[in-house]
């Protein structure tokens, strides 16, 4: 008969797999040929199997905020990493605005949260970022179309719920500094202005707000411009200042339209 193995016996031997079992988790991710994308995709597997969405991000804070009232001007961003670096209260003091990006997000992990991060703090606007991640396909290879699908899945949800609907652009990027090389590569620029002009076509037809990022921060090669950002990707305390403007802007503007359809 075998000597049954004792607790310390099968906790020594435990230990010494986790080596193996992390080296499978790794290789279980395919490789996308970037080897910074690899990496970020491998450290999010528990994210992507366990909370897709992201919900748990600002749970406690969305059951911690008050209704607004009658008169509050309420207003949702809901982005990725570039909605969720910008300090809202530095750009728009006394503004009654509410950030709810999340670092690294696709507009399918947005759609899933977007009741809870959006209709539930009962907006009055609602200004979406997103796009450049599923670009880079960091939650897998995305087809313009299927990005699409999104925005427009949150475009009705907003409409069934009263709420106005301003849709950025995607924001150009650029290769100028080392960090920003394989970014650039992720983010190829005939599909950043292809879906950019699907949002601007899509915002005129249904009477939604379009709020153009692009051609204010892009350079005379196509580019956005280097003082903009370090990364080639994340905006400046600079590019931070030129988006709120145009933010705001935006956003009286969706106040001020005239009712579309289902509003």
């Amino acid at each position: 008969m075998q000597p049954i193995p004792t607790i310390a016996q099968l906790l020594c031997a435990f230990l010494l797999s986790l080596p193996a079992l992390a080296q499978q988790a790794t290789c279980s991710v395919p490789s996308t040929g970037f080897l910074g994308l690899d990496q970020y995709r491998a450290s999010r597997i528990a994210i992507y199997t366990d909370d897709f969405g992201q919900l748990a991000r600002y749970r406690d804070a969305n059951a911690a905020s008050r209704a607004p009232s009658a008169s509050e001007n309420r207003v949702v961003f809901l982005g990725d990493s570039i909605t969720d670096y910008w300090k809202l209260s530095n750009y728009f003091r006394g503004k009654p605005y509410i950030n709810r990006g999340v670092d690294g997000q696709t507009t399918s992990q947005m759609l899933v949260r977007f009741r809870q991060d959006v209709i539930d703090l009962h907006p009055k606007v609602v200004i979406v970022l997103a796009g450049t991640n599923d670009i880079a396909g960091v939650t897998g290879p995305t087809r313009n179309e299927d990005i699409e699908n999104n925005f427009a899945s949150m475009a009705d949800l907003a409409r069934e719920h009263g709420i106005r609907m301003v849709f950025a652009s995607v924001l150009p990027v650029h290769n100028y500094t080392q960090d920003a090389k394989e970014s650039f590569a992720l983010r190829p620029r005939e599909r950043i202005l292809a879906l950019n002009e699907w949002l601007k076509d899509y915002c005129a037809k249904h009477r939604l707000v379009y709020l153009d990022y692009f051609s204010v921060l892009v350079d005379k090669q196509g580019m956005l411009k280097r003082e903009l950002a370090d990364d080639g990707l994340h905006p400046t305390d600079a590019g931070y200042r030129i988006m709120a403007s145009l933010a705001e802007k935006a956003i009286q503007r969706a106040q001020k339209a005239l009712p579309g359809p289902g509003y």
